[in-house]
């Protein structure tokens, strides 16, 4: 299984972030699982790269031209896919993972997490879709999802359809268990 993971490329402000990333990695790679990320060697994608790859496990990078510089492209991947745009990374992420997971990070992440889950509830993919909700970092976010889903403008199966774990081991579980939702088109 390839997990896109979609997460800050700084380290944020609580230590905890950073080592939920690489607990996350690491646990990712005892269980045979490889990454699909965006091909940064900082903040915490280059944490979960950094863990993976100590594990034994292939990551897979994809940056965009103009990040490669800014974001400094990790140089000990698997492969790195350098792309033209934002557009044609979340693409080849896309194809390239089994499952996406979003751990704390700011707009980006929300961008790539909520483009994933809302192909997904389209019927584009039947891969599962996931917050890491460490610390509780997801809190307010899954609160305004209850939201939208209470003032009928997201029903409630796409809500749930969203994963959310505070430990490995429950997220990998929910990822390996994921069944999508019956869609209804009406």
């Amino acid at each position: 299984m390839k997990i896109a993971v979609f997460c800050g490329s700084s380290r944020g402000d609580d230590e905890r972030f950073a080592e939920a990333a690489d607990e996350f990695g690491r646990y990712m790679a005892s269980q045979g699982m490889d990454l699909v990320f965006g091909g940064g060697k900082v903040g915490l994608m280059g944490v979960v790269a950094d863990a993976v790859l100590a594990g034994g496990r292939e990551v897979y990078g994809v940056i965009p031209e103009s990040l490669r510089d800014r974001e400094l492209a990790h140089q000990g991947l698997t492969r790195l896919d350098v792309v033209a745009s934002m557009h044609e990374r979340k693409a080849l992420m896309a194809d390239m993972a089994d499952a996406f997971v979003a751990l704390p990070g700011g707009p980006g992440t929300m961008d790539e997490i909520f483009e994933a889950w809302t192909w997904g509830q389209l019927g584009y993919h039947n891969k599962p879709c996931a917050f890491y909700n460490v610390g509780g970092y997801y809190e307010e976010l899954l609160a305004f999802i209850r939201k939208m889903s209470g003032a009928g403008f997201l029903r409630p199966e796409y809500a749930d359809m969203v994963i959310v774990e505070q430990q490995p081991d429950a997220l990998i579980y929910a990822l390996r268990n994921y069944q999508p939702p019956l869609r209804k088109w009406s």
